[in-house]
Order: structure tokens, then C-alpha cells, then sequence
């Protein structure tokens, strides 16, 4: 008779790491992010910024991300309003994710390329 494997809960790694990227994930927040992080503040820069997004989808990520505290919408009450939006304090504790996720993305592709060229 085979002994049982002990089964190893992965759960409590898994589970935050499924809530960060519930906040993040998609299309556009990251390039959002970003965007608004490099010192796009009005909503025309931000979308000139990021090729193909659309004015809806922009403003619904926008909100989400306002929601989850990592941009922050500034109305200013002057003739016009004036609406900009800025990166939290909050959003800095994503700055070295973003720039691990670069590093990894550069280090992936060089990788990938470097096994392609060799199998050539």
C-alpha cells in the first residue's frame, strides 16, 4: 500500500498574491499607474500617454484605482474646473514592484531571445 503525500497548503502564499493582483491586473491600471506616476496629471495627457484606451475604459480603471487609494482625483474650482489626478503616497509602496516586474519582463524577453537564437 502507497503512503499518502502530505498536502501542502500553498493558500497563504497564493491568496495575498491574488489580492495584489486583483487591484492591478488588466489592461490599462498599470499603464495608468504609470502614466500618472511619470507626471501625467490630466486626463487628456494620461490617455495620449497609453496607445489605444479608450475615454470609457480610462475613466472606469481611473475610478477603481481611486477606490483602492492609489490615485487621487484633485478637482481644483476654478472658471473651468479643473480636474488632475495624482499618485498617492500610498501608491509609492508600488514602485519597486513595477520596477521588479520591468527587470523581470527585460530579463524574460532577453532570455527567451537569447534561446530562440540558439536553436537557429
Amino acid at each position: 500500500m502507497a503512503t499518502k503525500k502530505p498536502y501542502l497548503s500553498c493558500l497563504d502564499s497564493v491568496k495575498p498574491v491574488r489580492d495584489a493582483l486583483d487591484v492591478i491586473n488588466g489592461k490599462w491600471k498599470l499603464p495608468i499607474i504609470i502614466s500618472v506616476g511619470v507626471g501625467n496629471e490630466r486626463f487628456t495627457d494620461i490617455q495620449d500617454s497609453i496607445p489605444g484606451i479608450s475615454p470609457k475604459a480610462m475613466a472606469k480603471e481611473l475610478k477603481e484605482l481611486e477606490q483602492h487609494k492609489l490615485i487621487q482625483r484633485i478637482i481644483t474650482n476654478d472658471y473651468p474646473v479643473k480636474i488632475t489626478y495624482k499618485w498617492t503616497p500610498y501608491a509609492d509602496t508600488l514602485t519597486p514592484i513595477i520596477e521588479a516586474l520591468k527587470n523581470w519582463g527585460l530579463n524574460h524577453k532577453q532570455e527567451i531571445f537569447q534561446k530562440e537564437k540558439s536553436h537557429t
